[in-house]
């Protein structure tokens, strides 16, 4: 075996190989950026492909078409027309930057494929004629017209060739469809030399796709392992996956060498006739336990081309191996094929379906591209293009000076290379930011695992369940809930329950819900070994076991990282389904990975639907960028460079129907923010004061639905601007246009966070308060008990605890204030009156929701933002520990706090533990409380009895009494 060999740029290496480098994805942006120029001089770039799928994301997703196409419609060309012009002059540009390779290279490289309308893909006479139109109209010599490898495209191909068209052939997944359109390339060639024509000058390629294959038979795979009576050849089974596509592919090699290098094409060799290579497309990894470069590592050699996705390129610069492995081990990759189908699997129906549904994916492409085009003729026309409104003042300036720094610094490009040195790093930070990068490219690889997923989702409505519960926490659980809220309950699809809570009543509320035996369980955890979601799943099987037996585990689904034990216990339980997620995602910036788009389909959003707008803000977010043009990036300097100013307290204002996107936002923004003393703090659901009740310490961000026909907020929103507020608006289409919001926030935050000067991946501070959490559980299962602490008051039912030197200063601010006693009163106001400007309040309730508990809360809230011109946020416990938890201790120590804990009415036993539900829910509010205290923050714990409601109620009216007497 040839060892792999050392380069400082593996992608110019593999010419050395033979292998030419095609980028699989094209926009104009990349040439006026100067981009792909870096790309063909750099790494070796010797060619494009330009496909529906990538048109309409580069369309739709960025500003470069605008100008063009409010021009030819004001021509009165229809949408059909003004795709066909755009899309010939962006084959045009493209083929003048790759002409010089095609010179250097004699004709023999230097080629952008351009497709034919996937309505065609079955029909060979319009295949002809369209592919000829196009190579009139288009006028360069180095295209290549793409062909579907149908039966009826071989037809074409062959006629093409004939005329001197160079031809692409693409959707090739079998050998058998590879044979039938080489020779049809070779027919095409015999014919023109029959007739004396040249044939130096025609080239062509195979695209053989690859990964799509292992993405279909490794589902057929994990099928047959999840079969009881293939309990015994489970090593078997387990030894194909991820096998068969790099053996399919090295297969198709030996056709073509067996095809050209022999006596019939040797002739024509001789006459200048080109070899039809053969060409890897599909080479990005869709399976997150596969290394990110594994189908271009497996597939290098001589006479091949590789089409790479822009991020597999950069994966591949940066740590990618070369050696020559196209031909090794072949006999094992025949072995491969031979066991596939010895297991059951037929390839070649595989390959048939695989090649159908590429067709009709790409023709739903075109169709979504023709919408895309008649609403971006209504933008242009009204000028209502950006979605994303700056009115920040006087801030402008400075966010225009960062936006500058960023483009001198090349903030974009560097972004997509995944270039670690952006943020700053602490003990092993290159490390952690290196494998949490992966959401930058998840959309293009959920769109296509969006089958797999509806294919699930099919299942589970045809199994009958009536209800679905999704067990998690964070990153896990707040995308789910915000499906769950924002989209609602739909006819024939389970209704979604989200338990992200160890207090018992949370867990009893859904188990009083339910038919566990007529409910899907969705077991969701990166790690694997998340205490709270692992207690609900012992709990919840224990009781479908008692209704099902051996077939509870057809109840239950899976969502976590490759190799976590969760994997293992789902496997060997036999779940349902297993879904393992990229690795190399953070949990809160997963909601567009399978960890937010199970439970959403499951409820019957349309993910393929929110997938391609989030697609389109992936374009808009793309390495040819700027960030002056860059809609994340904008909003991330806005977020920072106000927050460097004083303007710390991002507060958000949605219309209602968005109202629980701000769960999202606030976990994202504040663990990623708020470390090293330095954090924006997120405030969500705020009720809304007057202009003046605000200090300066606002950035005030209003999501709007367009369907939200009220006045209200809006006026409201220009009554802050009016008093000189910064308010960043964003405008929403619809409810799908959160598939852009997500990847939106993502990249704001990244970006802010880098200007902030802060890891945005990492949460260094969130384990103190596990680790204190497993301390006094410990302790439990030691003593039969927690610690306990003595109140420092108890009043009316209600105790209150803080640690002595918290007290100590209470007692100071009592003395001199207008409540003086022994009371809760004169306890509470002390404390609230050690709020400084720039200050924020905190509410963090270790209780059951309730939407009688939420009233009394937003009223808290209320009085203190009223009273104080103070920001409140509130979360429930243990929800807020993965998210806002990370900047309550890291961030800077502006927070006043108050913790709220209570007596259970009902305690709940988890099973295969000696502690209860309560038990832990005490235990992490004492661990939090403790990790709080260390940090010097301002806390108070008010323990309230068994009725939280009227408990809480009575803690209103102090804190109502106390803030009578601050200054209006």
């Amino acid at each position: 075996m040839a060892t792999s060999q050392p380069a400082s740029n593996p992608l110019k290496y593999l010419e050395r190989y033979g292998q030419s480098v095609w980028l699989d994805a094209f926009r104009r942006g990349w040439v006026a950026s100067g981009e792909l120029g870096r790309l063909i001089e750099e790494d070796g770039v010797r060619g494009v492909t330009i496909n529906p799928t990538i048109f309409e994301k580069a369309v739709s997703g960025s500003t470069d078409y605008d100008e063009t196409i409010r021009r030819l419609f004001e021509e009165g060309l229809d949408a059909r027309a003004v795709y066909d012009r755009l899309v010939a002059e962006d084959v045009q540009i493209a083929a003048d930057l790759f002409r010089p390779v095609y010179d250097r290279t004699g004709g023999a490289d230097g080629f952008v494929s351009i497709e034919l309308p996937p309505a065609f893909a079955y029909d060979t006479e319009a295949s002809v004629r369209e592919a000829k139109r196009l190579h009139k109209l288009i006028d360069r010599e180095n295209i290549m017209i793409k062909v579907p490898g149908t039966l009826e495209g071989a037809m074409a191909i062959e006629e093409l060739t004939y005329d001197g068209i160079n031809v692409n052939v693409t959707l090739l997944f079998s050998i058998d469809d590879y044979e039938r359109v080489a020779y049809a390339y070779i027919r095409g060639l015999e014919h023109r030399l029959r007739e004396g024509r040249l044939l130096g000058r025609i080239s062509s390629v195979a695209s053989f796709f690859v990964s799509r294959i292992d993405a279909a038979v490794d589902h057929r795979l994990e099928e047959l392992l999840a079969l009881p009576e293939n309990d015994t050849r489970k090593s078997e089974l387990q030894s194909l996956i991820g096998k068969t596509a790099i053996a399919n592919a090295k297969m198709a090699y030996q056709r073509f060498k067996a095809i050209f290098y022999n006596e019939r094409f040797v002739a024509l060799g001789m006459h200048g006739a080109r070899e039809q290579l053969v060409l890897w497309a599909s080479t990005s990894t869709k399976n997150p336990k596969y290394k990110d470069v594994y189908y271009v590592e497996g597939l290098i050699g001589p006479r091949t081309v590789d089409t790479i996705p822009l991020q597999t390129l950069f994966a591949f610069r940066n740590h990618g191996e070369v050696r020559p492995t196209l031909e090794e081990d072949l006999n094992e990759a025949k072995d491969v094929l031979k066991r596939i189908a010895e297991a059951g699997i037929d390839l070649g129906a595989v390959t048939q379906k695989l090649q159908e549904d590429g067709v009709n994916t790409f023709q739903k492409s075109s169709d979504e591209l023709m919408e895309c085009l008649d609403a971006k003729q209504e933008a242009v026309a009204s000028n209502t293009v950006d979605s994303q409104i700056l009115r920040i003042g006087d801030y402008q300036s400075r966010v225009d000076y960062a936006l500058a720094a960023l483009s001198e610094q090349a903030f974009s490009r560097r972004l997509w290379e995944k270039d670690p040195s952006l943020w700053k790093q602490g003990p092993d930070g290159e490390k952690v930011i290196n494998n949490r990068l992966g959401w930058l490219d998840i959309v293009g690889t959920m769109v296509e695992r969006a089958p797999e997923i509806n294919e699930f989702v099919a299942g589970a409505k045809d199994a009958g369940f009536k209800h679905a519960v999704l067990m998690g926490m964070g990153g896990s659980s707040l995308s789910p809930e915000v499906s769950r809220l924002t989209f609602g309950e739909k006819d024939g699809y389970p209704t979604l329950m989200v338990l992200d809570s160890t207090v018992p009543a949370a867990v009893l509320d859904i188990e009083r819900t339910i038919d566990p035996a007529k409910t899907i369980f969705i077991v969701s955890t990166k790690s694997g070994t998340t205490v709270e979601t692992l207690s609900a799943y012992k709990y919840f099987f224990e009781k479908v076991q008692a209704q099902k037996g051996e077939k509870a585990s057809e109840n239950f689904v899976a969502i976590t990282d490759p190799g976590t034990p969760l994997e293992a216990e789902a496997k060997e339980k036999n779940f349902r389904k297993v879904f393992i997620n990229f690795g190399d995602i953070g949990g809160r910036y997963s909601a567009l990975s399978y960890f937010g788009l199970v439970p959403a389909a499951l409820i019957g959003v349309d993910i393929d639907k929110l997938l391609l707008r989030a697609g389109r803000m992936v374009e808009a977010s793309a390495s040819c960028v700027q960030p002056a043009d860059n809609p994340g990036v904008i909003l991330g300097t806005v977020i920072a460079e106000l927050a460097l100013e004083g303007r710390t307290k991002m507060t958000l204002i949605t219309s209602p129907e968005l109202s629980s996107f701000g769960y999202w936002v606030e976990q994202l923004v504040a663990e990623s923010t708020g470390k090293n003393g330095i954090g924006v703090t997120p405030v969500e659901s705020e009720p809304i004061g007057s202009p003046d009740s605000y200090g300066d310490d606002r950035l005030f961000v209003y999501m709007r639905l367009a369907s939200d026909t009220t006045t209200a907020l809006d006026l409201d929103v220009k009554s802050l601007e009016a008093a000189g507020q910064p308010v960043v608006e964003i405008h929403m289409s619809d409810k799908y246009d959160l598939g852009q919001e997500y990847y939106r926030w993502e990249i704001a935050t990244g970006a802010a966070c880098a200007l902030l000067g802060v890891n945005s991946f990492d949460e260094p501070n969130v384990k103190e308060s596990k680790d204190n959490t497993n301390r006094f559980l410990a302790e439990f299962k030691e003593k039969g008990k927690l610690p306990e602490e003595k109140p420092v008051l108890e009043e009316a039912g209600i105790k209150l605890y803080c640690d002595e030197e918290t007290k100590s200063v209470l007692d100071k601010i009592r003395t001199s204030g207008p409540h003086m006693g022994d009371t809760l009163l004169s306890y509470i106001s002390a404390h609230l009156n050690q709020f400084q400007p720039g200050n924020y309040f905190a509410l963090m309730a270790f209780v059951n929701y309730s939407k009688e508990t939420d009233k009394l809360v937003q009223c808290m809230r209320g009085h203190l933002s009223n009273a104080y011109g103070a920001a409140t946020t509130f979360g429930y416990g243990p929800r807020f520990l993965h998210s806002t938890g990370q900047l309550h201790k890291g961030g800077p120590n502006s927070g006043v706090f108050i913790q709220f804990t209570a007596d259970d009415m009902e305690d709940v036993k988890i099973p295969e533990e000696i502690f209860s539900f309560s038990v832990l829910k005490s235990a992490q509010a004492m661990g939090d409380e403790i990790s709080l205290r260390n940090w010097g923050r301002r806390l108070i714990r008010l323990h309230l009895g068994h009725d939280v409601v009227t408990e809480m109620s009575k803690v209103l009216d102090i804190i109502n009494e106390a803030v009578k007497e601050q200054p209006e």
